[in-house]
């Protein structure tokens, strides 16, 4: 798995964090938006793409969620895809297997 964290733009104040990534075991891109909230100090994540298998294919579609909330490195699309060809033909360990048969029906 890649992650990568991001500078919250300074007009979004209750943005604590935002981070995108790749998620090998689930094949996804992943983006995360954290918010300040009076109960999670370090912010709870409201929005949160990237949970389901192949929710989210490309590094383009995991940087359109986060776009309205970060400021965006001109090279983050082409090392999230980099990261996600670096895990090309890595396949799951056992335990990795059996959660996504309990899980989803399936190991794909």
């Amino acid at each position: 798995m890649s992650r990568h964290d991001l500078q919250p733009k300074a007009e979004n104040p209750d943005v604590v964090r935002v981070t995108v990534g790749w998620d090998r075991p689930l094949q996804t891109f992943f983006a995360q938006i954290f918010f300040r909230t009076e109960a999670e100090e370090e912010g709870e994540p409201l929005i949160w793409h990237g949970t389901e298998p192949g929710e989210l294919a490309t590094a383009e579609a995991a940087i359109a969620v986060v776009a309205l909330y970060a400021d965006i490195p001109g090279d983050l699309a082409d090392r999230l895809t980099a990261e996600m060809h670096a895990t090309a033909g890595i396949k799951d360990g056992r335990h990795q297997a059996a959660a996504k048969r309990s899980l989803f029906g399936s190991i794909h």
